[in-house]
């Protein structure tokens, strides 16, 4: 019996594994990049959705699984991994979903949507409700190309959304690592006061920004002062990211950082990351191998 499926991130199905084995959910069969798993669903910070209600669907003709899941409700996004011409097939007898790119700052969708896997020709595995409300769970934005000095604020971008919170205009907002400016660029463009940190200064068109001021300093020697959001894309050991987040707790309202991995995965970092009170921890699909660590005010004890 499937009682949950984890999407992993292509080419990193190896953290999510290990994950799931760390803490004592078992993985019956791998599907392409789906996780079946005969344990109830939990979250998982590697998944880039969690399917929490899969049942499997008899599709003995086309016809017939297409009816199938449209008699469980009208939206449905495929996840392709085997069977590519017949799941095909399926897809176009359901209603389209409509995943236009998000034009950022606007919110994710909110709409139903599940997810759907062809198993064998004529077994669907379908799940009419997930973690992610987009296909694979991974949103598109509609991309500035002149702009931005580099395609880093696409992940901001999606971590954002994914929180369901932005700076506000006049927000103060401290960036850690700012170099080349993707990150400072993005926030200063939602009105936001930007201070980027760094000892290589910004490009210069994000370093013109009206609302960007550049510090040429190091962001693990910088005390702590006062600020709405404090930023982080530093590339770093995660053991170093850990103790300055600690630093800023209390200090920094919201703290929103990349944590990096080298190498093999660490968990127990992890693990730290996600033990802070508030804390938030997961993986977008714009990251690399790296998860997004957030604590917003809100949310803190």
């Amino acid at each position: 019996m499937i009682r949950a499926a984890y999407l992993a991130d292509e080419g990193l199905e190896r953290p999510l594994a290990e994950e799931l084995e760390l803490s004592g959910r078992r993985v019956s069969a791998w599907h392409g990049r789906l996780a079946l798993s005969p344990d109830p669903p939990a979250p998982a910070a590697w998944a880039l959705d969690v399917w929490d209600d899969p049942r499997e669907i008899p599709a003995p003709s086309v016809k017939l699984a297409a009816d199938g899941l449209r008699a469980i409700q009208r939206n449905w996004s495929l996840v392709p991994a085997l069977h590519h011409r017949r799941a095909a097939l399926i897809e176009e007898r359901l209603p389209p979903v409509k995943a236009r790119p998000l034009a950022f700052p606007e919110p994710a969708p909110t709409g139903h949507l599940g997810g759907w896997a062809l198993l064998t020709p004529e077994l669907i595995l379908a799940s009419p409700t997930k973690s992610s409300p987009f296909p694979g769970g991974a949103p598109r934005f509609v991309e500035d190309r002149e702009g931005p000095p580099s395609r880093a604020y696409l992940k901001l971008w999606e971590g954002l959304v994914r929180i369901g919170k932005h700076p506000a205009p006049g927000e103060t907002c401290l960036d850690l690592g700012a170099s080349p400016g993707g990150w400072s660029w993005a926030l200063a463009q939602l009105g936001a006061r930007v201070t980027a940190v760094d000892k290589a200064p910004l490009e210069d068109r994000v370093m013109a920004m009206p609302n960007v001021t550049w510090r040429q300093e190091s962001a693990f020697a910088l005390p702590p002062e006062p600020v709405e959001w404090l930023f982080s894309d530093v590339i770093c050991y995660p053991a170093r990211l850990y103790a300055l987040v600690t630093r800023w707790q209390g200090i920094a309202r919201n703290i929103f950082c990349s944590v990096k991995f080298q190498g093999e995965t660490d968990h127990a970092a992890a693990a730290q990351f996600a033990a802070i009170p508030g804390a938030r921890l997961f993986h977008s699909a714009h990251n690399k191998h790296e998860l997004t660590f957030v604590r917003l005010a809100e949310d803190a004890p």
